[in-house]
């Protein structure tokens, strides 16, 4: 099963999307995660990288697009890929569209967390003092809620179209979200 966690930064994700890793013994693919580890690698890309995320804009689609498509054949041998933080736009969404079919395979489901904005700075506040991450600092969450108003929630009618979306209330418990996504899984 391939399936995609969607929502805005802070909505809970990574949360979820390492539950399900640990029950289904998925690869979750997690774009943050990948970005960090250019960011902190030193590398030419990873300076690039570094100086958009801290600028709290989205990194082009090339350079997350290559770093999926690297990690597709890990995702296959588990069984399914738990997209984390990607696809961002309808140009990435077509992209990996068209990677999943050249491969025979295909997005069986995408878990939309519905959030409120105001309950995201303040999970992000407390994420920011607690871990440090500068793409977390207020300034730039705004920023990044504001890119994905703009470039991603147009995935909303793409995935509708395709009768793939399910759409859950990301501001319970983990558990009480764990447990809608779980049903939504199911359905």
């Amino acid at each position: 099963m391939n399936l995609i966690l969607f929502g805005p930064p802070g909505a809970g994700k990574g949360t979820q999307a390492k539950r399900l890793v640990e029950q289904r013994a998925m690869v979750q693919l997690s774009t943050g995660d990948m970005l960090r580890a250019a960011k902190a690698s030193g590398s030419e890309l990873g300076r690039r990288v570094a100086r958009i995320m801290d600028r709290g804009e989205l990194v082009s689609d090339e350079i997350v697009i290559a770093l999926i498509e690297a990690r597709l054949p890990e995702a296959e041998a588990a069984g399914g890929a738990i997209f984390d933080g990607f696809p961002r736009t309808p140009a990435q969404a077509e992209a990996l569209d068209l990677m999943l079919k050249g491969r025979g395979r295909q997005i069986d489901r995408v878990i939309r967390l519905r959030v409120d904005e105001a309950a995201l700075l303040d999970r992000i506040t407390r994420r920011f003092q607690a871990e440090g991450r500068a793409d977390d600092n207020p300034d730039s969450f705004k920023v990044r809620l504001q890119a994905y108003a703009d470039q991603t929630a147009p995935l909303i009618p793409y995935y509708q179209r395709q009768g793939k979306l399910r759409e859950v209330d990301g501001m319970g418990s983990i558990e009480a979200v764990a447990a809608a996504i779980d049903a939504a899984l199911r359905d």
